[in-house]
């Protein structure tokens, strides 16, 4: 259950902070009702997903790897982003947030308005060939079409297991975190690594909003217990009164 008087704490650092970055995980995303795909085919059930989004996968076993992100695209198409996602938009164009890091691969802030997205594993919406690396539509992606330069393979620009994450994108996120002065996590277990790293970076006030404890609760100044976008929703309300 949310505790507004943490809310009104983190309302209050809000106006106070000079460069506030947001970092947000699976749970930002969850509340806009994209399906569990472990369970919407049967067959899935029999596959471990974490097998097949791997570039063994990539390269062996292209039926396969394109048949799972064909499912997670068309769930993915029926989805939208949620009030949370529009919250932190808003708060970009008034100059109340700064940058915006995350570990989704949906899209969702930059559909929402957030210009300024650091996607550090990439995004389903971005097609491009595995061997030359030109770029496609999804429409080719989902039709199963082949590269129109080469003939190769198409594929989402995500990051795989057994890829490195965009350094670049990489070296832009650390920059904008080092400098904040607030940082607020989202929907994050901090589990998984390199991002999990990433809130110690920041030398500025550490805050977590999620629905359950992680691991490294008791390194951040605050914790929020909550939805994404019912605490963003009662947050916004919160620095506008002030």
């Amino acid at each position: 259950m949310m505790e507004r008087q943490n809310v009104e704490q983190l309302a209050e650092w809000m106006r106070e902070s000079e460069k506030t970055v947001v970092l947000t995980g699976a749970g930002m995303s969850t509340e806009s009702g994209i399906p569990d795909f472990r369970s919407k085919k049967g067959w899935w059930k029999k596959i471990d997903p974490m097998s097949v989004s791997t570039t063994e996968a990539l390269e062996n076993e292209y039926e396969l790897f394109h048949d799972f992100y064909q499912v997670r695209l068309t769930d993915l198409n029926a989805c939208r982003p949620h009030s949370g996602h529009h919250v932190l938009a808003d708060w970009e164009k008034q100059g109340l947030l700064s940058a915006i890091v995350t570990q989704n691969v949906d899209g969702f802030h930059h559909a929402a308005g957030n210009e300024k997205v650091f996607e550090l594993h990439g995004s389903l919406r971005s097609i491009l060939c595995s061997e030359c690396g030109r770029g496609a539509d999804e429409e080719s992606f989902l039709n199963h079409k082949a590269c129109l330069s080469c003939e190769g393979n198409l594929r989402p620009d995500i990051v795989l297991f057994g890829e490195m994450l965009p350094q670049d994108v990489w070296g832009e996120a650390i920059r904008e975190i080092e400098q904040s002065d607030l940082l607020i996590v989202i929907g994050s277990s901090l589990k998984v690594a390199p991002a999990n790293e990433l809130p110690f970076l920041s030398t500025g006030k550490k805050v977590i909003i999620n629905n359950e404890e992680t691991y490294l609760h008791n390194a951040f100044d605050l914790h929020v217990d909550g939805n994404a976008g019912t605490v963003l929703e009662t947050l916004q309300e919160l620095v506008k009164e002030g």
